[in-house]
């Protein structure tokens, strides 16, 4: 018989492990070639993994909900389908073997049907992590301390088995009471959340996975940078006369629809090879340049939660190239196809925030880059316009573009020079150009 062993194979750059969310397949199910065996989620995407052979399925090797690496083995595939079919039943297996197989049997169950303590937090820790922790008497405030030393920090199985070393052999903390007359230094309390009130009309919505996480970076971004914004107001006019006499063209010969959105990409793609210190990394206290110009483009998925999948090497493509790339990554966004490195390599962020009707917003950095710019709603305004015959009011189509950056390594020159420049692009635009 020949077994097939199906493994989690390279998800994109930098990713190295991800969790399972779905067996798709079970044990004992036929399976066609890449027909989908599996669900699984790296910390940005879910995707399917599909099987590279025919046969059935003979072995899950890890559990939902279990964290496997890339390269390792997640299930056996039989690809002798008739030998599998034809295997007669063993009647004489020893009792032995049966009580191991029993007993491995309720150890699984018990493991899948035991409830978890730790589903409350806005960290992740794999399911091999609970375990420990909920042997060991861990609780969800101390196992939130314990300091993780895997991807985006967090705790790997090393991790919590040396914290549990270390826990046991701590001296216990003895407090001294300050003499009389000594100084006394302020004691600063530690921030504790607030309780929740809970009415008994009041419906209790556990976060999914994706919504912890992105929780979780959030966070972690406002913690980790210093956010300072700019705005600045662009009279988008002529760009909104162009686009309105070519879009029915630029469908018919490109057979893609063309937003505003590759638009200002391309500015923000201009703008950052004129100022190539918005387009960095921070790395402790040294700062990574990035050669590559790869746009983030905020999109939204179909259970209403956001992703950013990247444009790489956006600065080369012309406005058809942008437009194909943003329309590709935003439906597969929408329909949930992207892709692991469909969201890998970003250094810079771009998110449409008048596409909800929001004139400006101050967004959060997407880490580890140090800028995002938010595109306002393009609106009707009244404005003064110059002339040489003298200023007048006219009708203008006017936006916001609001930047933030990390003013940890962008000071206000650079970060507002840098969104005013892009607005220079945007209202420099040539109505008479081809696309």
């Amino acid at each position: 018989m020949a077994r097939f062993e199906l493994k989690l194979p390279k998800m994109g750059e930098s990713v190295a492990e991800a969790t399972i969310t779905n067996w798709l397949k079970q044990v004992g199910d036929k399976i066609e070639a890449d027909e989908a065996v599996l669900e699984v989620a790296t910390d940005k995407v879910d995707s399917e993994l599909p099987s590279e052979v025919s046969g059935i399925l003979v072995e899950q090797l890890f559990a939902k909900d279990a964290m496997v690496q890339v390269g390792q083995t997640i299930a056996i595939i039989e690809t002798d389908v008739n030998s599998v079919a034809e295997t007669p039943k063993q009647e004489n297996v020893a009792p032995v073997e049966v009580a191991v197989i029993e007993k491995t049997i309720e150890v699984v169950k018990e493991i899948i049907t035991t409830p978890t303590n730790y589903a409350d937090s806005e960290k992740f820790f794999s399911p091999l992590v609970k375990n420990i922790a909920k042997e060991e008497g861990i609780s969800l405030a101390e196992l939130e301390t314990i300091s993780g030393s895997g991807k985006e920090g967090r705790v790997t199985k090393e991790d919590i088995l040396n914290y549990i070393k270390t826990r046991s052999s701590v001296a216990p903390i003895v407090v001294e009471a300050p003499k009389v007359g000594a100084p006394t230094q302020p004691v600063v309390p530690t921030p504790q959340p607030v309780p929740v009130s809970i009415n008994g009309g009041d419906e209790i919505i556990e976060m999914d996975r994706m919504r912890k996480l992105i929780a979780g970076y959030m966070v972690a971004s406002v913690q980790t940078s210093a956010h300072v914004q700019s705005f600045i107001e662009v009279d988008v006019t002529n760009i909104v006369k162009w686009r309105d006499k070519v879009k029915d063209t630029f469908e018919k010969r490109e057979g893609e629809k063309l937003t505003y959105t590759p638009i200002f990409m391309e500015a923000v793609a201009k703008a950052l090879k004129d100022y190539p210190m918005m387009n960095i990394s921070v790395d402790g206290q040294t700062i990574i340049k990035r050669k590559n110009i790869n746009l983030g483009m905020a999109a939204a998925l179909p259970n209403g939660n956001l992703i950013v999948p990247v444009v790489k090497n956006a600065d080369q493509l012309n406005l058809v190239g942008m437009a194909k790339a943003v329309n590709d990554l935003g439906g597969r966004a929408k329909s949930g196809k992207l892709k692991p490195d469909d969201t890998q390599g970003g250094t810079y962020t771009v998110t449409n925030v008048g596409t909800f009707g929001s004139v400006f917003g101050t967004p959060i950095i997407n880490q580890p880059q140090v800028g995002i710019l938010a595109l306002g709603a393009i609106r009707k305004v009244p404005a003064v316009i110059e002339t040489p015959e003298g200023d007048f009011i006219g009708i203008r189509q006017k936006m916001f573009l609001s930047h933030s950056y990390d003013h940890r390594v962008v000071d206000g020159a650079l970060g507002g020079s840098f969104v005013k420049r892009v607005a220079e692009y945007l209202e420099a635009f040539d109505v008479d150009r081809n696309f």
